[in-house]
């Protein structure tokens, strides 16, 4: 009942604070025999590393991996590889100033699940959120890693912030190279710019900005997911929607596809040179039905801004007190910037149970 668990077949549960000695995941149902070292899950989690530049926490975590369990080399393996057992993952955390957050131990900060966690359990740990921070996402990334050698090079899963608070990028310009050539995952590299004067605004105001980040995944085979209660369009939304201060998520044109006709939202299909249909597009995101089309599957999710800010806001105490609350510490002005490598690990974590499951059924 304790819900630290997602997926079926490769099955992620993930425990640690963000103020305690580490945090961690267990990735149970990764086949056996596949070539998996920490070099290969550090480098996803240096994408999502805090630190980086002055648009996110400065909190300095090495986010340094090591791999406990499930993973076996000797002079018969050739490297190392996974036995089929439980690979379980380990995160220290380094840098905590938990003296920050004394100040609000008995406040509940507005935006935060302060409230909520303590009407559920009766304790809440109030250093930097506990188990509700952003923080727990490292171990989604560090599965998401995992998950991307289950599911192999043919498929590509990349993500990119399109809109942090009301400036969205200019989709004539998208290159994906560019989202690795600044520190907003941004395919525009005008918007990145612009995105770096309204962050500076921000930071400097002691506010924030929410942001919109896509997701897309190429290579996905035609005809995985499950009708009708395992769709596939279903598992990536609710992994994206765990997400933390994640507040929407849609698939292919989403919500603006209420504004089509009939005949504009038909993904239309002419028979390809290899005689196997060919879409002329892709309103439904490369699902139908719960089912992959073959398509690139895209997703948006939408962040909230970070409800960390040094604006004074309104609350009440744990003893029922009005007061007023400013949230200091070291916090991502956008918390959505991070964001997009969590959201690809989500999505690999959701392929990789797909792929496990449909090999199940249909071989």
């Amino acid at each position: 009942m304790s819900h630290n668990s997602f997926g079926h077949l490769f099955r992620v549960t993930t425990w640690g604070e963000s103020h305690g000695p580490a945090l961690g995941c267990v990735v149970d149902g990764c086949p056996p025999g596949l070539r998996l070292t920490e070099a290969m899950i550090q480098h996803w989690l240096d994408r999502r590393r805090p630190g980086t530049s002055r648009f996110v926490t400065q909190r300095q975590e090495p986010d340094a991996v090591k791999i406990l369990s499930g993973v076996f080399e000797d002079e018969s393996t050739g490297g190392p590889i996974t036995t089929g057992t439980p690979i379980s993952l380990l995160i220290e955390n380094t840098d905590q100033r938990s003296k920050d957050y004394t100040a609000i131990r008995d406040a509940y900060r507005p935006g935060h699940a302060d409230f909520t966690y303590q009407a559920k359990y009766g304790v809440r740990d109030y250093r930097g959120g506990g188990r509700s921070s952003a923080r727990e996402t490292a171990a989604r990334v560090a599965a998401g890693a995992v998950a991307r050698v289950v599911l192999g090079d043919a498929i590509v899963i990349r993500a990119a912030v399109i809109q942090i608070g009301r400036r969205a990028i200019d989709r004539s310009r998208w290159d994906w190279a560019q989202t690795e050539a600044n520190p907003f995952w941004s395919p525009d590299a005008d918007a990145a710019a612009l995105w770096e004067t309204d962050l500076d605004a921000a930071r400097k105001a002691g506010s924030s900005l929410g942001a919109i980040i896509e997701v897309h995944a190429e290579g996905v085979p035609a005809g995985w997911g499950a009708p009708l209660y395992g769709k596939l369009d279903a598992e990536i939304a609710a992994g994206l929607m765990s997400i933390n201060a994640v507040k929407g998520v849609e698939i292919g044109d989403g919500f603006a596809a209420a504004c089509l006709s009939g005949e504009d939202n038909a993904d239309e299909m002419r028979r390809g040179a290899d005689g196997r249909p060919v879409f002329l597009s892709n309103h439904a995101g490369g699902i139908l039905g719960g089912l992959a089309t073959g398509q690139t599957i895209i997703a948006r999710l939408a962040i909230k801004p970070t409800s960390s800010i040094l604006t004074p806001r309104q609350t009440v105490t744990a003893a029922g007190e009005e007061t007023d609350i400013q949230t200091k510490g070291r916090h991502d002005p956008c918390v959505g910037i991070r964001g997009a490598p969590v959201a690809e690990a989500m999505v690999a974590c959701a392929l990789a149970d797909a792929h496990l499951r449909h090999r199940g059924q249909v071989g």
